[in-house]
């Protein structure tokens, strides 16, 4: 597998891409593959600049893994159980998740706390689960209705604590990756403004690399995000999470050339 030429230099930007359960296993392969055809023409992927994964459904993650791999790209899970082996039916533990060759795990997205109830407890297990098997968590945190950016930096510290401080209580932690997605803009036309995104993560990025062993985590932004959202956001939004606006592989090109053309740019005053 190849790498980017300077792996141990600590990324300028991350750019990553959630497929859901929108596209079955071919599709998902012939999207990872003109990824990686993307991330290997790219300069910013090559030189480590920017880190760029994606996070397909999980009977894809092995090929995932090769096709990205060598082109200096990653995969991952977008979920995992919070024990490594034993009887739970129907669940994967990270153990598998990175024995397949993944290097991510999605917890805590809004779907998951909606839809099967997962709550902090559930999340710091699972961000355990993450750390103890050499897996970065994509910790997703959000407000549920849109309020004030100190509402919003109060809710979503509060979220990030309580899973953080849950999987420090189990073991040692590692660096992670927080996605700040508003719930409110999940799905919307349009993501959040520029300048909300922007105050939110400014406030949540200092309290989250002040933590203990946090110093290299950063925070990205989810929620309706797409072209042309990186270029107007200050320089404390390390990246973006993408959900539909980046399933179309020529649409996280723009993205990705956007992010190198921010990463080469004076910083932006919001």
């Amino acid at each position: 597998m190849s790498l980017p030429a300077n792996p141990a230099a600590q990324p300028k930007a991350i750019i990553g891409v959630s497929l859901k359960m929108y596209f079955g296993y071919q599709r998902s392969v012939d999207y990872c593959r003109d990824v990686a055809a993307i991330a290997f023409a790219h300069p910013a992927v090559q030189s480590g600049d920017i880190e760029l994964f994606v996070l397909p459904t999980l009977p894809v993650l092995p090929e995932a893994t090769r096709v990205l791999g060598a082109a200096g790209a990653a995969a991952g899970a977008q979920n995992i159980f919070w024990e490594d082996e034993g009887a739970f039916t129907g669940e994967v533990g990270g153990r598998t998740v990175a024995e397949l060759g993944g290097r991510y795990a999605e917890v805590g997205h809004a779907e998951r706390r909606r839809i099967f109830g997962e709550d902090d407890t559930v999340i710091g297990l699972k961000t355990a689960a993450a750390y103890r098997n050499g897996l970065t968590p994509i910790l997703c945190v959000g407000e549920l209705e849109q309020g004030s950016v100190e509402e919003a930096i109060a809710l979503c510290t509060a979220e990030i604590d309580g899973a953080l401080n849950r999987a420090r209580s189990l073991g040692p932690a590692g660096r992670t990756i927080v996605a700040y997605e508003p719930q409110w803009a999940i799905g919307a036309p349009e993501p959040a403004t520029p300048a909300y995104i922007s105050a939110v993560i400014t406030g949540l990025d200092a309290q989250l690399r002040a933590q203990p062993g946090q110093k290299d985590s950063r925070v990205i932004y989810g929620g309706s995000a797409g072209p042309g959202l990186i270029t107007t956001l200050d320089s404390a939004v390390a990246g973006l999470f993408l959900g539909r606006f980046a399933h179309d592989p020529e649409a996280l090109k723009s993205i990705l050339d956007e992010t190198a053309a921010r990463l080469a740019a004076p910083e932006v005053t919001v």
